[in-house]
């Protein structure tokens, strides 16, 4: 059973950048699928980005390609969200979540594909 937690969240002012870090702890298996996903206040959870655990292979939602950056630290098991050029409407809280992808055509945008999720870590940026 995987495990995971995310830390790094914090009040920022536009412009600036953030990194969210979500540790993975149990077993991870090599078609794991590793994401992040964020909720605003008063709207739907939305995919952020998503990386697979074994090809290191990369999604990102159109809101964020160019400015976030996923990535998976090699001396430990975790993924991080580098977070750039930060916008208020970035401001949600943000959930790391994993799931199994049998094959990369699949889609990873929706929360279907995940079964276990983190305690999700408020990101604020103020303008």
């Amino acid at each position: 059973q995987v495990q995971l937690v995310e830390s790094g969240g914090g009040f920022v002012q536009a412009g600036t950048s953030l990194r969210l870090s979500c540790t993975v702890s149990g077993f991870v298996y090599t078609k794991h699928l590793l994401g992040w996903f964020r909720q605003a206040p008063g709207k739907e959870r939305e995919f952020v980005a998503a990386i697979t655990w074994t090809t290191g292979t990369t999604w990102y939602d159109e809101s964020v390609k160019g400015r976030f950056t996923i990535s998976k630290e090699n001396d430990k098991t975790a993924i991080d969200l580098q977070m750039d050029r930060l916008k208020p409407e970035d401001t949600a809280v943000y959930y790391c979540a994993a799931g199994y992808l049998a094959r990369e055509t699949m889609n990873v945008r929706t929360m279907e594909r995940y079964d276990t999720w983190g305690q999700g870590t408020q990101v604020t940026v103020s303008s």
